[in-house]
């Protein structure tokens, strides 16, 4: 799985680029606020229809454009792929893979993989169980088209609700519609949850193999699933969860009218980890959380690999950085075998480590 070619016009503060990359490791040079990041995003966008910084598609349009393209060549599973996106300020944007049109996000997993790891990643086990929530709807929306297609049909019953919920006392009539919003709800979040155990459970196991790795044998990183308190098997067929999620709404019912909140379903799933039995979140050191973010991120590489048969596109935005010395040779030892980009403020050694080019990247210009 490798990407050859990006063209871009129109998008971030790019006006018309394209580069040509290699294989193994491609190293994106340049001072800040010139366009590093800009690249890595357009890369992660093409891969799964949504960008990881943006909330939505015009903020990615340059300043001075009515429109950007942004256009990949790329090859996985022995085929050789083309995928664009039109995003224009005015209209819904059109993306197409080999020039026919695509309509749900998760069509383009199939096309290629990224694993994006940001500086802000490395306190993912200290954030809020949101910030994981995220981590796990990422990972599995491009490796299972139909967790994708769940995740974005629960949204939609969660957001209806939401409205019944706020504006049920000026509307009494609206209630009328709660139960088919919450049918829906339990429903697909049987799926989510079905689909979460599932990843977390292999996720658990190469993590902590990672963690151990990094630690030098001295820490043990255990990860834990949790979902609503009335599942107590979230292994359980569908329709035993839909049932175990249906008594934890019902018992909600009195609170969520009068919070006029969504407090029962899936949306507020978390991922727990503890550090030799302990609370990572709570008591974990700063290099043990970072220790354990690298784990969960290059443990989603991994079962990527597995499910694809090769590894997915892994793009590391100036996170080498952010590391000390031991954590930067973990990660170095650990990305081989498929292809590489990597942002930093100065060329170093890594194309001699690695193989690969280097691109200098400077005011939304690429130079070779």
């Amino acid at each position: 799985m490798r990407i050859d070619r990006l063209e871009l016009e129109g998008f971030r503060n790019y006006v018309r680029e394209a580069a040509d990359f290699d294989p193994r490791c491609n190293v994106i040079c340049g001072e800040n606020a010139q366009g590093k990041t800009n690249l890595l995003e357009a890369l992660a966008y093409l891969s799964r229809g949504k960008s990881p910084r943006a909330r939505t598609d015009r903020e990615m349009i340059g300043f001075q454009a009515d429109s950007a393209r942004l256009l990949v060549r790329a090859e996985s599973r022995q085929r050789e792929f083309k995928v664009q996106a039109d995003l224009f300020r005015g209209r819904r944007r059109r993306i197409t893979v080999n020039q026919v049109p695509v309509k749900t996000n998760a069509a383009l997993g199939d096309v290629y993989r990224t694993v994006l790891f940001q500086p802000e990643d490395l306190t993912l086990i200290r954030e809020g169980a949101a910030a994981r929530r995220r981590f796990l709807d990422t990972a599995l929306c491009q490796l299972r088209p139909r967790y994708a297609a769940a995740l974005a049909g629960y949204e939609r019953a969660r957001e209806q609700k939401t409205r019944i919920l706020r504006d049920y006392n000026q509307r009494p009539g609206l209630l009328e519609a709660l139960p088919e919003f919450n049918e829906q709800m339990i429903r697909l979040g049987a799926v989510l949850i079905q689909y979460r155990f599932q990843f977390c459970l292999r996720l658990a196991e190469i993590a902590s193999a990672c963690h151990r790795e990094c630690s030098g044998g001295r820490e043990a990183l255990t990860l834990r699933y949790q979902t609503v308190s009335s599942v107590e098997d979230p292994g359980a067929d569908p329709a035993e969860l839909a049932d175990r999620l249906r008594r934890h709404m019902e018992s909600h019912r009195e609170a969520e009218l009068a919070s006029r909140l969504c407090l029962s379903g899936p949306h507020k799933d978390d991922l727990l980890a503890a550090i030799d039995g302990r609370e990572a979140k709570q008591y974990a050191s700063q290099g043990q959380t970072r220790t354990a973010a690298l784990a969960l991120k290059l443990a989603e590489r991994e079962i990527y690999r597995t499910a694809a048969g090769e590894y997915p596109v892994l793009l590391l935005d100036d996170v080498l950085s952010e590391l000390d010395p031991k954590r930067q040779e973990f990660v170095l030892n650990r990305i081989a075998g498929g292809q590489v980009f990597i942002t930093c403020c100065e060329e170093d050694r890594l194309p001699s480590l690695l193989g690969g080019k280097v691109f200098h990247v400077e005011r939304g210009r690429i130079l070779p």
